[in-house]
């Protein structure tokens, strides 16, 4: 199933995508919101399944709707740095022994079609192509053997980076949590319909220029790996989010640079999930508080 956040005549409900309708979950008096949907569990799923298979429920044409970001506020956005080797040889940084995460700030969400901001402070704005995993339960010390019976799903990320405010802290978070600069979408697409995650061609583009191409089966530390290590170290949380790490081909590491420019858009997609597309803008002037 490919689960949505959608928004229509000013309402933001939850929905599943089948061919070109989306099921209007909320209309069938299930949550209007994804992390409340997935809060109900496995039963939930098994209703959701059985409203994406009868054909009754209330539904709209595609075209009647927009696109949101999945999960609008996650618990936690979480993120792993130099997870394939390509993208670790372009940085001539040492392979990690241990995976190295940061966080960034679930402020930083957008859309799958919201425009990303050129900040006011930095020109040196770049892309991230990267999967995306959400936690569909409350779990601690998950060992990778069962790490995929937490997994709700999976979507498209762009971890967004603003390269000079990365490089400010060793911890990347500024860099990384400028708002809008979390573009996730188009839908969580359950794990029967994903298949192995772990073997899915992924791209980038820039203005319609190929900068980004790989495939999952090249991450250095599993997903599996990866909720294991977060959940020794503390409880993930139903919608939580962790971006499983980008391969080559980012903007910082181009000759000459090939940071985002305003005008210009960014797509992302993934084999078996879809594509986020999002153009870039100047941060407007009335995202100040003052």
């Amino acid at each position: 199933m490919k689960l949505a956040t959608f928004s229509h005549r000013g309402l933001v409900r939850t929905g599943i995508a089948v061919g070109g309708r989306m099921i209007d979950v909320a209309a069938t008096g299930m949550p209007a919101d994804m992390l409340s949907l997935l809060q109900l569990g496995e039963d939930g799923v098994r209703r959701l399944r059985g409203l994406a298979e009868d054909g009754a429920a209330p539904s709209l044409a595609m075209s009647e709707v927009r696109l949101e970001a999945p999960i609008r506020r996650p618990p936690k956005y979480l993120a792993i740095a130099l997870n394939y080797a390509e993208h670790i040889s372009e940085t001539q940084m040492a392979k990690p022994e241990f995976p190295k995460f940061f966080n960034k700030q679930s402020t930083c969400i957008a859309g799958p079609h919201d425009p990303i901001h050129m900040p006011r402070v930095s020109s040196k704005l770049d892309y991230e192509g990267e999967l995306g995993v959400v936690i569909g339960r409350r779990c601690r010390h998950v060992p990778r053997a069962r790490a995929h019976e937490v997994v709700a799903g999976y979507l498209v990320c762009n971890d967004v980076t603003v390269r000079d405010w990365q490089a400010k802290s060793e911890t990347f978070t500024l860099g990384k949590s400028f708002d809008t600069h979390g573009p996730i979408g188009p839908w969580i697409v359950t794990p029967e319909e994903v298949g192995d995650p772990h073997n899915l061609e992924f791209r980038t583009f820039v203005g319609g220029e190929q900068r980004q191409h790989s495939n999952t089966r090249y991450m250095l530390f599993t997903i599996w790996e990866q909720i294991e290590v977060l959940s020794t170290a503390f409880t993930l949380e139903v919608g939580d989010i962790i971006a499983t790490g980008t391969c080559a081909g980012v903007g910082v590491k181009m000759t000459p640079r090939g940071y985002l420019k305003v005008g210009q858009t960014c797509r992302v997609e993934i084999e078996g999930i879809g594509a986020i597309e999002n153009p870039v803008i100047d941060e407007p002037a009335d995202m100040a508080l003052i």
